[in-house]
């Protein structure tokens, strides 16, 4: 029986119902004096017990698919990137590739300083990452974030130089320590970069909630959090204001896993003319109100409009789709959102592209994830534009230290990934 099947848990929790039985009609003999019936009473204890754990257990597991199968749960899984498989046209880059502000400040190390593999060395050689808080000046949220530089960021012949954005967005309840520490998105996109499979790109990572621990969901709530003005006026405005990024939405894509993939597809898919590629791990595509998100849309005719503007099956199929491009990534086994990543991948028409990671067997959690971020790093390097507009000459060049501030240094043009067909 497979680990996430039903017969396994009904037998499961038949046995824990069954050694409870049993436990309370052996009781009474138990009770006698002796050292025997002391080893009876503690080992119908220690085996009713791990019973009953391991039914809640298995329960758990079966609802949230954290492993997917007996393998996963004893580490035998297959380690190897994931392939992307291209299902519409790619995008712009099949060939090449602040002075601060206010509104983004220097943080205290935020975990940072306990990730051991992140890049290190001369930031012209390396690249950096940043500890910051970003101050949404319309929603006045302020946000922890991490800002990974390539190196080209710092290197002299690219000091006017502006680079494309990927904005990183982590699950729910999970933070940024998961995406720099557990997902590795700086390590990976560093690794790419030096192998030329990717363009240099920087790379914000922020958790989906502006106001925790309410989970958000990227939804502006009536006379609440405005989690979608945050994502798509605040944070672009104080990254550009900070940061040497482009300002055309073609330099701006949003990545994510869990929650963090639903949210970068309601990014693209809403507001087109911010970020005009998403790419998706484990997403979700109907946003709803549970014991974590309250009630994000309001009562009434008006609340259930706003639901339904969230549903991004619904919207495929009943509004002009966006000229965007999206990757979605899910498991045969192993994933509760297979069917709906199927059927959210068959409404995709032109101008909207899509592309997919479909793995054979992966769970929701990081080992999945590991497997998929090199390739959707990657796919999503392609689609971005290497922005042509530069920096004023006037500015002096930064002061290092500061965020988005060091000696500016370029980056070197670097092939895109490939994509599979």
């Amino acid at each position: 029986m497979g680990l996430t099947s039903r017969a396994l848990e009904y037998v499961v929790v038949l046995f824990a119902v069954l050694c409870v039985a049993l436990t309370a009609w052996l009781w009474p003999r138990l009770a006698r004096t002796g050292p025997l019936t002391v080893v009876g009473r503690l080992g119908t204890i220690a085996v009713t017990q791990t019973a009953v754990l391991c039914a809640f257990a298995l329960a758990i597991n079966t609802n949230f698919e954290f492993y997917g199968s007996w393998n996963e749960l004893l580490g035998h899984v297959d380690k190897a990137p994931a392939q992307v498989t291209a299902l519409g046209a790619t995008g712009p880059n099949s060939a090449a590739l602040a002075a601060p502000g206010g509104l983004v400040q220097p943080a205290g190390p935020q975990g940072l300083d306990t990730i051991k593999d992140l890049p290190r060395g001369a930031a012209d050689e390396v690249g950096r990452v940043d500890s910051v808080r970003i101050t949404g000046r319309r929603s006045r949220a302020i946000n922890p974030a991490f800002v990974y530089l390539p190196p080209q960021y710092f290197q002299k012949q690219f000091h006017r130089q502006r680079f494309p954005v990927i904005v990183a967005i982590s699950g729910y309840p999970g933070g940024i320590m998961n995406l720099a520490q557990h997902l590795r998105v700086p390590q990976t996109a560093a690794g790419l970069l030096s192998a030329n499979k990717m363009q240099p790109t920087v790379i914000v990572m922020l958790r989906p909630t502006i106001a925790p621990p309410r989970d958000t969901e990227c939804v502006d709530v009536p006379s609440g959090p405005q989690a979608e003005t945050y994502f798509v006026k605040d944070l672009p405005e104080a990254l550009k204001r900070t940061y040497r990024v482009g300002h055309d939405p073609s330099a701006w894509g949003a990545l994510g896993y869990s929650s963090g993939g639903s949210c970068a597809l309601q990014l693209a898919m809403r507001n087109p003319g911010v970020y005009t590629s998403a790419a998706a791990l484990s997403a979700n595509y109907q946003v709803g109100n549970d014991l974590t998100t309250g009630n994000l849309f309001g009562n009434g005719p008006a609340g259930e409009r706003r639901k339904q503007g969230h549903d991004l099956l619904w919207r495929l199929e009943n509004l002009p789709q966006p000229r965007i491009s999206v990757l979605v990534a899910s498991s045969r086994q192993g994933e509760n959102d297979y069917g709906d990543t199927m059927k959210f991948l068959a409404a995709v028409k032109p101008p909207m592209t899509s592309a997919k990671i479909i793995l054979d067997q992966g769970s929701h959690h990081f080992t999945t994830w590991r497997r998929e971020i090199g390739p959707a790093l990657q796919w999503m390097s392609g689609q971005l534009t290497f922005p042509q507009d530069t920096t004023p000459n006037k500015r002096k060049p930064p002061t290092k230290g500061k965020p988005g501030e060091a000696k500016a240094t370029p980056p070197s043009a670097t092939e895109p990934g490939k994509v599979t067909h």
